[in-house]
């Protein structure tokens, strides 16, 4: 199936409006951004006219839009006082999400040392507590890692069982990392059958939202999350080109590039080059 709605992260420097106004004019139909400052856990008092122009944006033009949680946040935290600054971090970005018309908010699984069983349960204590207080459209969207740190979230069993056990499994999709997933060695670009036939055993990709498409600098398996400008990475074209064709929701969800920009190779172009693969 081929796309329809692919695009990059952007900055809203300028605002949600001029954000969505800037993928329309680069030729997007999807975008993704940081809601807020994306090195802390802060609470954003957001401007919502700015927000209301942005989701107006969305629907007049027919575009989609994700937003990304910051990097801090931190879904296996076993200190108080940071799960509660995640919380309301979390709280905070569905609520700018709702605002802006986007479709959810990306949230890696979390990183913890020690018990896995453990790691889990704090896992889903923390997705409850957000989501016992959310009542908007957006979505929490878990992401596979690529397993710096270690393997947690790094599976497909993983992410569909959490969502399985939380109190509030409707409010749950997912992100699925093609660079993420090459690095933990869950894709090595000749297993696309197997991943497929596996994620459709386990219903993730009927809850798919979005798609991160970024290529990688290094070999499947070495958990090294490192982006690589599409086509010149490990991965390629063309087995990003298969999967992709592939995926029954690609036609809905976004797809959007994480991937470094180089001087000859924009993000604009590194679409236009993966469109005229697919078409």
């Amino acid at each position: 199936m081929i796309p329809v709605y692919i695009g990059a992260h952007l900055s809203i420097r300028r605002g949600y409006g001029a954000a969505a106004r800037r993928a329309a004019s680069l030729g997007m139909t999807a975008f993704q951004f940081f809601s807020k400052n994306p090195r802390g856990l802060s609470v954003k008092s957001f401007d919502r006219p700015d927000a209301e122009s942005c989701k107006r944006f969305l629907e007049n033009h027919r575009l989609k839009a994700i937003i990304h949680a910051p990097y801090p946040v931190n879904l296996a935290a076993d200190d108080d006082e940071l799960r509660s600054a995640t919380v309301r971090c979390l709280l905070n970005d569905l609520d700018i999400c709702d605002a802006c018309g986007a479709l959810g908010v990306v949230v890696h699984f979390g990183k913890r040392s020690g018990d896995v069983l453990e790691s889990y349960r704090l896992i889903i204590r923390t997705l409850d507590e957000v989501l016992a207080s959310w009542h908007g459209k957006a979505r929490l969207l878990l992401e596979n890692q690529a397993g710096e740190g270690g393997a947690l979230g790094t599976t497909f069993e993983e992410l569909t069982q959490i969502r399985n056990l939380t109190d509030y499994p409707e409010k749950i999709g997912f992100c699925f990392d093609t660079c993420h997933a090459f690095a933990s060695g869950l894709w090595n670009g000749n297993n696309t059958d197997e991943l497929l036939a596996r994620g459709e055993e386990l219903a993730y990709w009927e809850h798919l939202e979005a798609i991160h498409l970024n290529d990688s600098m290094h070999a499947s398996g070495q958990r090294r999350d490192r982006h690589a400008p599409l086509g010149k990475g490990k991965i390629g074209l063309e087995a990003l080109r298969r999967l992709i064709e592939r995926l029954p929701s690609s036609g809905r969800v976004p797809l959007i590039l994480e991937t470094p920009e180089q001087k000859d190779d924009s993000h604009p172009q590194q679409i236009a080059s993966f469109k005229r693969l697919i078409t």
